[in-house]
């Protein structure tokens, strides 16, 4: 009963959102939108019971290009609600039924990812973008993980920050348990986890938590996108181990 509750709220939320952007986004300007999108994401958190710990601090203003590591479906809700950001997201999200219209209303840049062309135009956008001081988000491995390793970084997205000479601001996620503050696989979306099965498993968890670890903003500093993905992976590695390290402590 507890799971179905959160879950009939969350689905309530979720059409609440649907109206906002059909019938109030029209009428505010971009940064009326962007605190609405980040409302509505804390507010669907609390609605799910998932605590939200934000370390360091986001980037105030673009333009800005975030990279984080990847494992569910809710890493995008929780980013949203540290600060609003524009996700690149697979072009296949944007026909999903409501959260194809949430995710465009939230000003996410579709690419086809199985398209090395589509991946060329989606840098020139996505540089631009930075150019006219957005602030985007990217998860350069590309999949979801099991939130423990990180998978190899790719580096073409990247390269719209050396194009557009933004910075780049390393975080890390982690899912934990609150109480234990061990790793949660509650939320984890891989391998042969469909959608609902991985939702029914994050609101049955109890004591949920996410913890988001803000790096440093940083510059290419001469460093080709290789380099630089390879360097980013590393420093993500670490705001990984410093979340751990830091909730075995409390």
């Amino acid at each position: 009963m507890r799971v179905a509750l959160k879950l009939l709220r969350g689905i309530w939320h979720v059409l609440v959102g649907w109206f906002t952007i059909y019938f109030r986004f029209p009428q505010l300007n971009p940064l009326q939108r962007e605190a609405r999108v980040q409302a509505w994401a804390t507010q669907l958190l609390r609605i799910w019971e998932i605590e939200l710990e934000v370390r360091g601090q986001p980037v105030l203003a673009g333009p800005a290009l975030l990279v984080c590591n990847h494992i569910s479906w809710l890493d995008i809700l929780v980013i949203h609600a540290t600060r609003h950001c524009r996700f690149v997201s697979k072009s296949e999200l944007r026909e999903w039924p409501l959260i194809g219209t949430l995710a465009t209303g939230a000003g996410t840049l579709y690419i086809e990812r199985e398209n090395r062309k589509d991946a060329l135009r989606m840098v020139k956008e996505m540089a631009q973008a930075l150019k006219d001081g957005d602030v985007l988000a990217v998860f350069p491995e590309g999949t979801t993980g099991d939130g423990i390793d990180l998978l190899p970084f790719h580096a073409n997205l990247i390269q719209s920050a050396i194009a557009a000479d933004a910075p780049i601001q390393p975080l890390a996620l982690q899912f934990m348990d609150a109480k234990t503050h061990q790793i949660s696989m509650a939320a984890k979306f891989i391998g042969d986890d469909t959608l609902v099965q991985s939702i029914w498993s994050t609101l049955n968890a109890r004591d949920l938590k996410a913890v988001v670890n803000f790096g440093e903003l940083q510059t290419a500093n001469g460093r080709d996108r290789r380099v630089w993905a390879q360097d980013l992976r590393e420093d993500i590695h670490g705001l990984k181990q410093a979340c751990q390290f830091v909730q075995r402590l409390v």
